[in-house]
């Protein structure tokens, strides 16, 4: 697929996203929530995979496409209703980015590989799903477990250990070795543990 079909679902994503009403406030700028998470999946995979082709660079810039229109609380607040909840936002977001991917013209074998990325089919197994969850595990360890660990004052540290290696586990091993090579900067107050878990 041509580069231009690619600038013009990227902005079909950046401008889905630009909606939403959630707003994070990051080096003087105001993000909306979803737009700011995406330019970070964005960058992170040049950091980490430079050489990816065009659908998963969509597939991982759209994984969290309009996320605030399928809330956490529109499910039973238990074990169960988190766990439909996770699963329907797959569906949720593969199919957000196979109508950005259809309208910008690509065909239907790329927007396959792209839904079963973005859906998390054949985590282990499927290269695309794999990538996608790399860098995922990247982003949440370099930007966001800062503020998880804010909501959480009560976690020992045993329970940010077992937190850190079940994200460790989804990870390949190219992704462990991009980590402790210290190609990414979590926050200084979190390093070692992140250290501790990942090492044992």
């Amino acid at each position: 697929m041509t580069l231009a079909a690619y600038e013009h679902a990227v902005n079909l994503i950046d401008s889905a996203n630009s909606q939403d009403p959630n707003i994070e406030h990051v080096e003087g700028k105001d993000w909306p929530k979803e737009r700011l998470y995406s330019q970070r999946m964005s960058n992170m995979l040049e950091r980490y995979r430079s050489d990816s082709d065009y659908v998963i660079k969509l597939a991982i810039r759209g994984q969290h496409i309009q996320r605030w229109q399928s809330p956490r609380s529109a499910y039973p607040m238990d074990r169960q209703g988190y766990h439909r909840w996770r699963s329907d936002l797959y569906i949720f977001h593969a199919d957000k980015v196979a109508d950005v991917m259809a309208q910008a013209g690509f065909n239907l074998q790329e927007i396959e590989r792209a839904k079963n990325a973005v859906a998390k089919v054949g985590i282990k197994s499927n290269p695309d799903t794999q990538l996608l969850e790399d860098v995922v595990g990247l982003v949440f360890l370099e930007h966001y477990m800062l503020n998880f660990a804010a909501k959480h004052a009560d976690y020992t540290e045993q329970k940010w250990i077992d937190i850190i290696r079940k994200t460790w586990a989804k990870m390949s091993d190219d992704a462990h070795a991009f980590v402790l090579a210290g190609k990414i900067s979590p926050p200084e107050s979190l390093t070692p543990v992140i250290l501790k878990a990942v090492q044992a």
